[in-house]
């Protein structure tokens, strides 16, 4: 088996390193867009076009999943590439608000996501079939993704952050972008054991196996 993996900037590796655990045998390679990282400020118009070259070499037919292991890409891209593709599969990645809709005792979570992502029709649309009925924080971390990809992040920074969202009530923590993941250790011991951070590589991993077992 063969998996294109495709984020931005260095949240793909992550997601790579988990597929890799699941899929011993696949061949994984990993793309990112380093020079044009964070997607999550950009035009949709823009991140559209960005996606589409730089997954490319992921486009000559040999690949048998190509995975858009970025929140942003997939809430902007991933239809119009199904739709100019079709003979390719695509997965993508989006905010585990079903998970966290049903994880929830409090009725209030918390989505860590970019702002490109927040304002995505797909976005909106799973808040809609799965969260009307909840409180949901979405915080301003739209400076994470490029502090975690120039490992500028430091623990007060995230700390502010949780501890706040924490005392608005919030016990499930979605991480919604793939940087995010890096600092996910640091999240969850910031958080406490009453707090569940998610995120969804092992989501993928089971995409993956679905869609391969089906070729």
């Amino acid at each position: 088996m063969k998996i294109g993996v495709f984020d931005s900037g260095i949240g793909g590796q992550a997601v790579a390193n988990a597929l890799q655990l699941q899929f011993p045998h696949a061949v994984i390679q990993v793309l990112n867009d380093k020079q044009n990282v964070p997607y999550g400020s950009k035009s949709p118009r823009l991140v559209l076009q960005l996606t589409e070259t730089a997954i490319r070499p992921f486009l000559d037919g040999t690949f048998d999943v190509i995975v858009l292991a970025c929140n942003t890409a997939t809430a902007i891209a991933i239809e119009t590439l199904r739709a100019k593709y079709p003979n390719q599969k695509f997965i993508g990645i989006e905010p585990m608000i079903r998970t966290a809709a049903g994880l929830t005792k409090t009725q209030t979570i918390a989505v860590c996501a970019t702002p490109a992502t927040l304002a995505s029709d797909r976005y909106i649309a799973l808040i809609q079939r799965y969260g009307t009925h909840l409180d949901i924080i979405e915080p301003d971390c739209s400076q994470w993704a490029y502090l975690i990809e120039n490992n500028q992040m430091n623990r007060s920074q995230i700390e502010t952050t949780i501890n706040s969202l924490c005392e608005r009530g919030a016990d499930v923590i979605v991480l919604g972008c793939t940087h995010y993941h890096w600092i996910k250790e640091l999240i969850t011991t910031i958080a406490g054991d009453m707090v569940s951070v998610i995120e969804p590589s092992e989501a993928i991993g089971r995409r993956v196996e679905n869609l391969t077992k089906a070729t």
